[in-house]
């Protein structure tokens, strides 16, 4: 399914029972999604579009930090200008509060769906070291086993630190190496050890491994876990 387009509130014929329309199929698309099992990019999507109707029902204007980095600022402008003279016209905001609180409640439930799903995912998955650690633990291996499969997915994985005036983050890139069948016998610290000799780029890579005890899409809900999962032990290690 598509995402909503970030202007929708504001785009084309703004009617209550247009922007209905276009919401119910976009909930019915989440849900179907959610019913898979597929959380990415879905729930982020969810996420985005609840926090900015938020800030525009609170402030009676649209944030621009709230939108995706793929947005120009002059395009937020023109977005920005627009819903500037909406305001204007006291019809027209009355129309716009309608949609709002309709669109809300449902952004809501769904997000609280969303995040229950992540939560009982993320408590299904086992994550921890692979062998010694070494301090540094920026770039190394990540190993996802899918147990219900017996897939173990090997990635490369490097992170990065970008630093702007509020605030620092951290950011995560994963290259796909190989994937894996593990047969009963063998051990997660003896496919570590065939890693350092296929893979002779680190001496003492760090190794990780998210252990999926249950069966669920790779691409759209465990990778996406396992990145944050990691993302969050190498910060808090760093602090």
């Amino acid at each position: 399914m598509k995402v909503l387009n970030p202007n929708w509130l504001t785009e084309g014929l703004i009617d209550f029972e247009y922007k209905k329309y276009i919401l119910l199929a976009y909930f019915k698309g989440i849900q179907e999604e959610f019913k898979a099992s597929k959380l990415y990019p879905y729930l982020s999507d969810i996420i985005f579009h609840y926090q900015n109707l938020q800030s525009v029902k609170e402030h009676k204007k649209i944030l621009y930090q709230s939108f995706p980095k793929q947005i120009s600022k002059a395009d937020f402008e023109k977005l920005h200008l627009e819903y500037e003279n909406l305001v204007q016209d006291d019809e027209l905001m009355e129309e716009l509060e309608s949609i709002i609180s309709f669109a809300l409640p449902n952004f809501k439930s769904l997000l609280l769906e969303g995040k229950n799903m992540y939560e009982y995912i993320e408590q299904n998955l086992e994550f921890l070291p692979i062998g010694i650690s070494p301090l540094y633990q920026k770039e190394g291996y990540l190993l996802l086993h899918e147990e219900f499969l017996r897939n173990i997915q090997i990635y490369y994985y490097q992170v990065s630190m970008f630093t702007s005036i509020e605030n620092s983050f951290r950011a995560i890139h994963l290259q796909h190496m190989e994937t894996i069948q593990k047969s009963f016998f063998e051990t997660f610290e003896n496919l570590k050890i065939q890693l350092l000799r296929k893979y002779k780029q680190m001496p003492n890579p760090a190794t990780f491994l998210v252990n999926a005890k249950l069966s669920y899409p790779l691409e759209e809900t465990l990778l996406p876990l396992a990145k944050r999962i990691l993302i969050k032990y190498i910060s808090q290690n760093a602090a």
